[in-house]
């Protein structure tokens, strides 16, 4: 798959195939991705935790807050739910600060998910509370956010920022149509970028 493409595959899935395991092994090959890219510093201040069994995977989901956007939905059904989770932590003992570290940890999983024919979701409405004691999670370590992880069971697709009339009405709220389509607006090219320089 050319680059663009996986970027463009790499949208936040919130329904999974529970027919598709994800193994040990492709968990730790994402987080062997995720090892090698950049750092502040390069302190390497991010640990992980690993889960792919059915039953603690029902516990984490219920630490967890889906698509805010969707009001009335609380998140995928029992058989749609996520095979997997990698929880990102962050090392108070190495660093006190993990400025970006996370995120660019975060979308290099999500992407080497893509690659493998799987997909996820980046959450960090977390109930800390609840998730610190079920996991057993040192004083020392930083929740900083939860991939969930499966094979993608609803279709994601992307558009422009539109009204009916085809102007940018401003709204990026995602939606779901009455096929469950997942609708991701997006902003222009030409809204982002705000200057160009050049010679």
């Amino acid at each position: 798959m050319r680059f663009k493409d996986l970027v463009k595959s790499n949208r936040s899935y919130r329904r999974f195939d529970p027919s598709v395991r994800v193994d040990m092994e492709t968990l730790n090959a994402l987080v062997d991705l995720a090892r090698h890219t950049a750092s502040a510093a390069n302190r390497q201040p991010l640990k992980y935790i690993l889960c792919n069994d059915d039953q603690m995977n029902e516990k984490i989901f219920d630490c967890l807050a889906w698509a805010a956007y969707l009001t009335k939905w609380k998140g995928p059904k029992p058989g749609e739910r996520p095979a997997a989770y990698i929880v990102i932590l962050g090392d108070k003992s190495v660093s006190d600060n993990f400025w970006c570290d996370h995120g660019i940890a975060a979308q290099t999983l999500l992407l080497g998910a893509r690659e493998k024919g799987l997909g996820g979701c980046m959450l960090a409405a977390i109930n800390h509370k609840r998730l610190r004691p079920l996991l057993g999670i040192s004083p020392d370590h930083e929740v900083l956010l939860v991939i969930a992880l499966g094979k993608p069971a609803e279709e994601v697709v992307v558009e422009d920022v539109v009204d009916d009339d085809g102007e940018s009405n401003g709204s990026i709220r995602y939606w779901r149509d009455d096929a469950g389509v997942h609708h991701v607006p997006k902003r222009s090219l030409d809204e982002l970028i705000i200057q160009r320089v050049s010679h």
